[in-house]
């Protein structure tokens, strides 16, 4: 198995961070300083900052409901708060795509880098979906701007053609299946809006609607339910 997939398969981070470890140094195999591209086998003992990493035993999936003024961010000593922190889980967990401290709602969190890493690549178009106010009347030509796919100047960067549907006056639910940085918020930019608030309320196949979560709860989701998610991502389980 390469590195960078069996650190993930150990729960550490997902393999791009995994690669990052290894150019870092950060990483050994059996006494030696580990390089990209490496393959791990049953034999070989593997560190990462000195700790020993097995492959996990038990894989967790949780659906945690990130409230706003919380970072999504492991370790940040500017951040008022991280999601780690908020979430006090007893296991290590990383999450499937950020949301800004700005935003709120459902973010999958696993010890599966693997899993992480198959829900975070733009490529599979996976679907998240969200409710959003913005500061003006949201208008036909509003939504097929938004639908039809836009350049943001900022990222030069198109996004990708999406579903909007208008809820109320100023509201909307737009689903995505790319992950662009604060991308909803810069596709209204573009087009005179302000974003008042915007929640995440889908991932895949998991709605934040059939949990009784609360901002800062969480829940480990049911074996059926991750079974799906897996099978989704493309992942043997």
């Amino acid at each position: 198995m390469r590195l960078n997939k069996y650190i993930a398969s150990c729960g550490v981070c997902s393999r791009r961070e995994a690669d990052k470890l290894i150019d870092e140094g950060r990483v050994t195999i059996n006494g030696e300083k580990a390089v990209f591209g490496i393959d791990v086998t049953d034999t070989d003992t593997v560190f990462v900052d000195g700790k020993k990493i097995e492959p996990l035993d038990e894989k967790i999936v949780i659906a945690y409901y990130k409230p706003v003024g919380v970072t999504c961010t492991e370790k940040d000593k500017y951040a008022e708060k991280t999601v780690i922190e908020d979430l006090g889980f007893d296991k290590r967990v990383t999450y499937a795509g950020r949301l800004d401290k700005d935003s709120e709602g459902l973010l999958l969190m696993s010890n599966d880098g693997e899993l992480i890493n198959s829900m975070m690549k733009g490529s599979m178009k996976h679907e998240k979906e969200y409710e959003v106010t913005v500061d003006m009347d949201v208008t036909g030509d509003f939504l097929k701007a938004m639908s039809s796919g836009m350049y943001l100047k900022e990222l030069d960067r198109r996004t990708r053609p999406c579903e909007v549907k208008k809820t109320g006056k100023r509201s909307f639910n737009i689903i995505l299946t790319q992950g662009l940085n604060r991308q909803i918020r810069r596709m209204c930019a573009a087009l005179g809006a302000n974003v008042v608030k915007l929640k995440r309320i889908r991932v895949m196949n998991v709605k934040l609607k059939d949990y009784d979560l609360t901002p800062g709860k969480y829940v480990v989701l049911s074996d059926q339910v991750v079974k799906k998610l897996y099978k989704d991502a493309g992942i043997a389980r």
